[in-house]
């Protein structure tokens, strides 16, 4: 019940400062089609950063398994979907993460479940890349882990350069992924294969 009123005065208090917002825009906060905006903002802003909420350690540790499996394991084209920290406009795109077992494995699902806890917050895609990678790392200290992220933002789309056909890409890589050119290659090379 507390957690439910919490929810309940962090809306409000949200949904006033959006209608503050809307005013000083200059539009009118009370005509019919913005009357309840305030407060789907609000509520909206909030599933968009629930990650503040998820604890990405405790994710993956509800699904590791001891395996003797000590190949590559990729789960790629994850959606991502985030919130630029800068100016509060979206970016998405897809996350590509691989790791090589060393003992353990872990749910498959748990994996882009991490990548929506960092994702649902007010994020750089250069952190978000790097969370991605040591919350892994820490949790099955495997062989290697890497994560490459290709991304468009609004932030550059529809404001400032207004560059709409832009992508940004970056990487991060542990262990054999940091330490092999032919492992890290083999990572890149399923990434850009279409198997399916």
């Amino acid at each position: 019940m507390k957690e439910e009123q919490n929810k309940e005065e962090t809306t409000l208090r949200i949904s006033d400062a959006y209608q503050k917002i809307i005013t000083d825009l200059g539009e009118d906060a009370g005509r019919e089609g913005l009357l309840k905006t305030p407060e789907r903002a609000a509520k909206a802003m909030q599933f968009l950063t629930q990650g503040y909420e998820q604890n990405p350690k405790a994710i993956l540790e509800s699904a590791l398994f001891n395996e003797d499996y000590s190949e590559m394991v990729i789960v790629k084209d994850i959606e991502v979907y985030s919130l630029c920290e800068h100016h509060m406009l979206p970016f998405f795109g897809k996350a590509h993460v691989a790791y090589i077992p060393k003992g353990k494995i872990v749910g498959l699902s748990k994996i882009p479940r991490v990548v929506d806890a960092f994702a649902r917050r007010l994020q750089v895609q250069e952190r978000l890349t790097l969370e991605i990678r040591d919350a892994i790392n820490e949790a099955l200290q495997p062989e290697g882990v890497a994560v490459v992220l290709e991304c468009s933002h609004m932030c550059m789309q529809m404001r400032g350069v207004q560059k709409q056909n832009s992508v940004t890409t970056s990487s991060a890589f542990t262990g054999v992924f940091l330490e092999n050119d032919s492992t890290r290659k083999e990572f890149i090379n399923l990434v850009q294969a279409r198997l399916h």
